[in-house]
């Protein structure tokens, strides 16, 4: 066995990357370099492991495999997991705690309850809410907080507008694909950008050409899942008008405007168009408005026999309990009426505005700082510096992208996001001590998440630099033009696998640029193709199906979960690798920044 060779010098020995290093041989060097990721996968898939601790066991075993394996110093190896980690816990998780920290303000002080209760008003027709609340707002709460509360939150609110436990589930599951790409305020494409080392404006430029065609169906699937070909035939103005516009504004946003703003701008556009066509078409069935909507939220399952006999989904109303923050600050509140039983009192309208506030606070703080005299002013605050201890030597000649740590501190989204939190709650009324508090409640709440994101990371760097990353992708090169019809499935797997698009493109975004460069491909497309596929496994992944069978209450029933929705996920995984592949070809080629 051959170890990776290492330069001496009289400070600091410079680890020259050979992705041959075991014995000059690829294969075998490939070979060793899938355990660290094969003990994750194992973990996690087969023996169930908390992620946390499958991260930290991948972690070591990449440790092992660089030191033993590919000759990279002891020292040099734990530096390069010190990095991950530290990019881990900034940009990426200062993103998601803050992003989070925002939306539990708006729970605690019961301003989200009047948010839910706008979404029922605006229709009683089963198949408009499920675009409404399980695609648009879903859409919203993955662009602010991601790791699973779209689907936990949108399938309570599915329920409280009387839809089925296993069908607000598999609505809840099958929304929570297109946005997922550019969650968490762009989290897993900020992560494949790092990882990658291409820049992030050219990756989210092609992400941002794939999901939105993705997000084309996923309205017109949640219409037929809700009342099948009958609900397709009646309800198809609303679906297809939330998915063009959520496509459009994905587009335009993630290549032109703002990549953390891109969910969070797709989503309201194609709710406000939904709305916007519902008060236009008022006698359409799927616009049918039941004036108790704003009091709690009514409805009953659109395949139920009341529904059936009326011949359309709905049928007559019943209601439903609602539930309020702790702290109940521009909830609707509840009376007893004089001699009867509790009423429920409507919102009014302050109380609405100050619902949707936050959203428009944070959307107005991202595109004030892409303003022509401002961006370049934050951009310019910047934290650069090469991270100790870590020399590494390329393949190419030049020092490795991991070597090098940047972080613009200002214009980063989790410090926007902190600068949008801060307006909130003076808006909302939050209390100096109480916002403090819900941000530590908040990073106490992500604690295992932390960890999770940052073992990932260390893994990831530790593998790029060490070489073992670019040992595999350039094994798996051999697949030639295959290959850009293939790469969407990676990512799908490591997404099915890890419940996080963001992790899988730490693990496997760069083994993609590698093999791209190999095969003569656009390193960019199969970067995209990465996080793109990896979007479509999000539903499947255990940790995301045992997060929507707790909320409805089916404890135990992932399976059943399972089988009902891996046909849509391999169906429109179908679609998307015949898109990237035709985007890898003069076909579609045009379709490329």
């Amino acid at each position: 066995m051959t170890l990776g060779t290492a330069t001496s010098g009289p400070i600091l020995a410079a680890y020259q990357q050979d992705p041959r290093a075991v014995g000059g041989s690829l294969a075998w060097s490939a070979l060793l370099a899938v355990i660290p990721l094969a003990v994750v996968l194992l973990l996690l898939g087969v023996l169930r492991v908390r992620a946390h601790w499958a991260a930290l066991a991948g972690l070591a075993a990449s440790l092992i495999v660089a030191i033993a394996g590919f000759g990279m110093p002891f020292g040099m190896s734990l530096s390069a997991a010190a990095h991950g980690a530290f990019f881990g816990l900034f940009p990426i998780l200062w993103i998601v705690v803050n992003a989070l920290w925002v939306f539990n303000m708006t729970v605690a002080t019961g301003h989200f309850d009047v948010l839910r209760r706008s979404f029922g008003a605006f229709s009683s027709d089963q198949r408009t809410q499920a675009i409404l609340v399980a695609f648009c707002f879903g859409a919203l709460l993955e662009a602010l907080a991601g790791f699973g509360a779209p689907v936990a939150i949108t399938s309570v609110m599915l329920m409280a507008l009387g839809f089925k436990p296993l069908r607000a589930a598999i609505l809840a599951l099958v929304a929570n694909t297109a946005p997922v790409a550019f969650g968490a305020m762009g989290v897993p494409v900020i992560t494949l950008a790092s990882v990658t080392g291409l820049p992030l404006d050219q990756v989210a430029s092609v992400v941002g050409r794939q999901t939105p065609v993705l997000a084309l169906f996923v309205p017109l699937v949640l219409v037929f899942i809700v009342d099948g070909r009958r609900g397709v035939r009646e309800a198809w103005v609303p679906a297809v008008a939330a998915g063009v516009v959520f496509a459009i504004a994905q587009f335009v946003t993630s290549n032109f405007i703002s990549v953390a703003l891109t969910d969070i701008v797709a989503s309201l556009l194609a709710a406000i168009a939904v709305v916007l066509l519902s008060r236009a078409r008022p006698d359409a069935v799927w616009a049918a408005r039941d004036a108790r909507g704003a009091t709690g939220g009514r409805g009953t399952d659109g395949l139920e026999a009341a529904g059936e006999a009326a011949g359309r989904p709905g049928g007559p109303s019943r209601p439903v309990p609602t539930t309020t923050g702790a702290a109940t600050t521009g909830a609707a509140a509840s009376e007893p009426a004089p001699g009867g039983p509790t009423t429920t009192l409507a919102d009014t309208p302050a109380e609405i505005r100050r619902a949707y506030a936050p959203y428009v606070i944070i959307v107005a703080v991202f595109a004030l700082a892409q303003l022509p005299g401002i961006k370049p002013a934050i951009d310019s605050l910047k934290l650069a510096f090469r991270w100790p201890g870590l020399d590494v030597v390329g393949t190419n000649g030049r020092p490795h992208s991991t070597t090098m740590y940047s972080l613009t501190w200002l214009s980063t989204a989790g410090t926007l996001m902190l600068i949008s939190g801060v307006i909130v709650a003076a808006v909302l009324g939050v209390g100096a001590g109480k916002a403090l508090a819900t941000w530590a409640r908040t990073v106490s709440e992500l604690k295992w998440a932390i960890l999770t994101v940052a073992a990932v990371l260390a893994l990831a760097y530790v593998m790029n630099a060490s070489a073992q990353t670019a040992a595999i992708g350039l094994l798996i090169a051999g697949a030639g033009g295959a290959l850009a019809f293939l790469s969407p499935l990676l990512g799908w797997f490591g997404v099915a696998v890890t419940g996080s698009d963001t992790s899988a493109n730490a693990l496997f975004g760069a083994l993609q640029v590698t093999a791209a460069n190999q095969a003569g491909l656009p390193p960019e497309l199969l970067a995209g193709a990465n996080s793109s596929g990896g979007v479509l496994g999000k539903m499947l992944s255990p940790q995301n199906l045992t997060i929507a069978a707790v909320a409805v209450k089916l404890d135990g029933q992932e399976g059943l979960l399972l089988r009902k929705i891996i046909g849509w996920s391999l169906g429109m995984l179908l679609v998307l690798a015949v898109l990237i592949y035709l985007q890898s070809t003069p076909v579609l080629g045009w379709m490329l920044p």
